[in-house]
């Protein structure tokens, strides 16, 4: 699916001038003359980035970008304002902005800006992807291959993780052995870092 460019402004002038400096760079454009115009439009599923205004009439910039905060695949966020002010650009960028450019934009500026933003976008989807497939693998795993595997990503022994849960040696090499089957890894390595993406704790971890 092609990554689309919202673009959320409600001055017609600048949401076509910025949509055709896009579009000649070869960018798949959404032009959106409001936040509630764009919220009826947007898909989550598909891949971009949002260019928004700050100041609009009804739901502003700020506000769509508490409510997108909800969102599991949250999309980057660059803001642009012909008025913008210390306050309102320190508030964006610490709730996540990508970005905040000031009106009149340069057409490289803008351009540079949302090709990060498709990149990010794109490398943030791909993490997800790793992490729900390595957590669909983790699901898979029995009750007690899911109390072994801790014991196993904090470098503990067979016999170590036999003593500490109660258990005959030879169980635990056959958990052992069908953890790595189902989680499609060969190496310890390899099973830390799938772990790490379905965000499993190394047993006596805290964190």
């Amino acid at each position: 699916m092609t990554a689309v460019v919202h673009i959320v402004d409600d001055d017609p002038g600048v949401l076509t001038a910025m949509a055709r400096c896009l579009k000649a760079d070869g960018l798949n454009v959404s032009m959106s003359q409001s936040t509630r115009e764009f919220l009826d439009r947007y898909d989550p599923g598909a891949g971009g980035c949002v260019v928004l205004d700050l100041q609009m009439p009804g739901m502003d910039g700020l506000q769509l970008q508490r409510l997108l905060q909800d969102l599991e695949q949250r999309p980057p966020l660059i803001f642009v304002s012909g008025q913008a002010d210390v306050a309102s650009c320190a508030h964006a960028m610490r709730a996540g902005a990508l970005d905040f450019l000031t009106k009149p934009v340069e057409s490289d500026v803008l351009i540079a800006a949302v090709l990060h933003g498709l990149q990010t976008d794109a490398e943030q989807r791909a993490r997800r992807d790793v992490e729900r497939n390595a957590e669909q693998r983790w699901s898979s795993l029995t009750p007690r291959e899911k109390q072994v595997l801790p014991h196993i990503l904090a470098g503990r022994l067979n016999k170590q993780i036999a003593v500490e849960l109660g258990v005959a040696l030879k169980t635990i090499k056959v958990h052992r052995a069908r953890i790595m089957q189902k989680l499609g890894v060969r190496s310890v390595a390899e099973l830390v870092r799938v772990s790490e993406s379905a965000h499993v704790q190394v047993a006596g971890s805290r964190c």
